[in-house]
């Protein structure tokens, strides 16, 4: 008798997918901050994240090359076996310093450090409300935790107070509000202010994740959240407008010490790679100095908001620089971003699951390396596009 295949269940789940929810990866080649050449053709990036196009700037390359030269390759090791190298501790002190924080802790990802530090925050007997728009390594670290978990309407904070006030009636260890400064698929805002103090007024934890911010708002560039002490956790990504890798946290003290000791998303890992450590140093350098760039991407976004309403165009509640393009059908989406590439412009569709149903767009993230004229573009083909 023949076995039965062991692996059925990944064709059943693959076929049940339908075509427009199908994934697959197209490799492509960065030529500068905004082109790529894919499939042999040279296209318009509007989909990346390097919002300050750093990750082609010469002096995070040229310090990134000198780490390497120095210090080598890899970590080699675990921080806290031999993988904390001197340039590790000294970038998160300066990281801290331009913060206006205590301290600071360096992980391999963003994804790696909310999936593994929410579950040491609250446990089974806590409560967690967070915004329902969160990113996915949010929801998976407060799954983790076994908390119990509350959604509160986006952006809506009277919804989360009477959460707040329900939960004084009960008996939890601890609360955590968990909530995003920029939300990455809908450029949106959170009100700092009132999350800091609904979480003052209510004795609860205060969890922001700063990634999209960083770099493009706050003090000297370092995001919504840097200069807040009364924020207990802010989580910061390199990934981003950083133009690098990996991420961070900024923290107290005495939180630094006990991720050091008990998380293991930092404890089980090799320390970021030292090319990494370099162009994290230089961009941390550059970047207080880049009020221009920020200044020129905040007068591009609203450019493009205000002529993309006046050709009928849904772009949600969006206040930074990152613009969804609203179309609702997961089709129509997908034509919209094929024209577009077709007409030498990349803007990737997103869709469900990884937006909620009935809200397939795409996604336009700015630059401060596109041009006025390139926005132009964009316009004048969005303009032609008849669905």
């Amino acid at each position: 008798m023949m076995a039965a295949d062991k692996f059925a269940f990944m064709h059943q789940a693959l076929e049940q997918r339908s075509p427009t929810h199908h994934r697959s990866l197209h490799p492509l080649v960065p030529q500068d901050a905004v082109h790529i050449l894919q499939d042999g053709r040279s296209l318009l990036n509007f989909s990346n994240n390097d919002y300050l196009g750093l990750s082609k700037r010469p002096a995070l390359i040229q310090t990134a090359q000198k780490y390497i030269s120095q210090y080598g390759t890899g970590a080699t090791s675990s921080r806290l076996v031999t993988g904390t190298y001197d340039i590790h501790e000294k970038v998160e002190q300066q990281l801290a310093a331009a913060c206006g924080r205590e301290a600071s802790l360096l992980f391999n990802s963003g994804f790696q450090a909310n999936s593994t530090i929410l579950p040491l925050l609250v446990d089974r007997q806590s409560l967690v409300l967070c915004d329902r728009l969160v990113h996915n390594s949010i929801l998976q670290g407060v799954l983790s935790s076994k908390a119990k978990f509350i959604r509160y309407h986006h952006n809506n904070l009277s919804h989360l107070e009477s959460l707040l006030q329900q939960s004084h009636q009960k008996n939890y260890d601890r609360i955590l509000i968990a909530s995003e400064t920029i939300f990455s698929m809908d450029g949106d805002i959170s009100d700092v202010d009132q999350l800091i103090h609904l979480a003052q007024k209510y004795d609860a934890i205060l969890y922001l994740d700063d990634a999209h911010a960083v770099g493009v708002m706050g003090t000297n560039g370092m995001g919504l959240a840097s200069h807040r002490p009364e924020i207990d956790i802010v989580i910061g990504t390199f990934g981003k407008a950083f133009g690098s890798a990996g991420a961070y946290v900024v923290c107290s003290n005495l939180i630094r010490d006990y991720l050091i000791n008990f998380c293991p998303g930092f404890i089980y890992t090799t320390g970021l790679p030292p090319g990494t450590v370099g162009a994290i140093a230089a961009a941390l350098t550059l970047i207080p100095t880049l009020n221009l760039e920020r200044q020129h991407l905040a007068q591009t976004a609203a450019f493009l908001r205000s002529q993309l309403h006046q050709i009928g165009y849904d772009t949600g509640n969006s206040r930074s620089h990152i613009i969804p393009l609203m179309i609702g059908d997961e089709a129509k989406t997908l034509r919209l971003a094929q024209w577009l590439k077709e007409h030498g412009i990349l803007a990737i569709a997103i869709r469900p699951p990884t937006v909620a149903p009935g809200t397939a767009r795409i996604r336009l993230a700015l630059s401060s390396a596109h041009t006025t004229s390139q926005i132009n573009d964009l316009i004048s083909c969005l303009k032609s596009f008849e669905g």
